[in-house]
């Protein structure tokens, strides 16, 4: 069976009037699912959830045609020092809680970073999180949520975080069946051209553990130097620019005969807002990559749900 798409939905209105018309685009687009910004819907404050706000919430996405998956806040870092960890924490269950509720199967969190330092001190920030994801892992299965953990990359410059297949590393150390990956492709090829590193022997390394895709294009170059707007970004073809599958030097046809995914994952389409008239286009072309995919069953057993 080919994987479900889903589509990235941008809310900018504090208080949600454009979410509708937004789950409307992505039902007219002939997605399954859709990707709802937890980080942009103002129902988490202090780590508590407001219960009237997250149900007005709720209501916007009920009876529709589609399947939920949330994208968590962007802030939590489970390799932050130990004593702002109780508060990460507290964010990221109330997060767990958010994406029940809203019905959603996978809950997106990024991957932790750290400020370069000694190499002890970036690996004792590793073992932080390592033991945290696999406590809130048994918080996500208690709610029926997957925690797919999103590959970032060093976007400052001076902040040290998983490559591909550290990640992996990490994810099958842990060995939870509700603590897998995001494999953010793109943000993958730009760390790899930071780094020098192997893009297809990382992503090979990742894929077996992405229950979860975030599907866009770029040019595998750090934006590590001025540009005056994101066209500019684009005539330079610098930084993580978020175009549509094809638009950029992803090597797509590679990932497709190279690696191995989950059975269950969900490939998200997180294109810009910017390239809207694209999205026709976009959907399409991951929906023809989607299935040339690869499929397996996951290295863990998921647990019931």
């Amino acid at each position: 069976m080919t994987p479900p798409l889903s589509l990235t939905i941008q809310v900018k209105d504090p208080d949600w009037a454009d979410l509708p018309a937004a789950l409307d685009d992505a039902q007219a687009l002939g997605v399954a699912m859709a990707e709802l910004p937890l980080h942009a819907l103002d129902v988490i404050f202090g780590g508590r959830i407001q219960p009237r706000r997250l149900a007005a919430v709720r209501r916007i996405c009920a009876d529709r045609p589609l399947g939920y998956v949330l994208h968590g806040h962007l802030g939590i870092n489970l390799m932050e020092e130990a004593f702002r960890l109780p508060l990460h924490l507290e964010v990221l269950r109330a997060n767990i809680e958010a994406a029940a509720a809203l019905e959603c199967r996978n809950l997106v969190i990024h991957s932790g970073f750290v400020p370069t330092s000694q190499a002890a001190g970036i690996e004792a920030a590793f073992d932080r999180q390592r033991e945290h994801l696999s406590r809130m892992g048994d918080v996500a299965r208690d709610h029926g949520v997957t925690l797919c953990v999103e590959n970032i990359f060093e976007f400052t410059g001076i902040k040290a975080t998983a490559l591909p297949g550290r990640l992996a590393r990490e994810l099958r150390a842990i060995a939870h069946p509700n603590v897998m990956a995001t494999f953010d492709i793109s943000h993958g090829w730009l760390h790899c051209g930071q780094w020098g590193a192997d893009f297809l022997e990382e992503a090979q390394a990742l894929a077996p553990l992405s229950r979860h895709l975030h599907l866009h294009d770029s040019f595998g170059r750090p934006n590590d130097f001025w540009t005056y707007t994101v066209t500019e970004m684009l005539a330079f073809g610098v930084g993580d620019l978020h175009l549509p599958m094809g638009w950029g030097s992803i090597p797509w046809a590679a990932l497709a005969e190279g690696c191995e995914w989950p059975e269950d994952l969900v490939a998200d389409v997180e294109v810009n807002h910017r390239y809207r008239s694209a999205f026709p286009e976009a959907i399409a072309t991951s929906r023809a990559w989607v299935e040339r995919l690869k499929l397996a069953p996951a290295p863990f057993a998921r647990a019931a749900e």
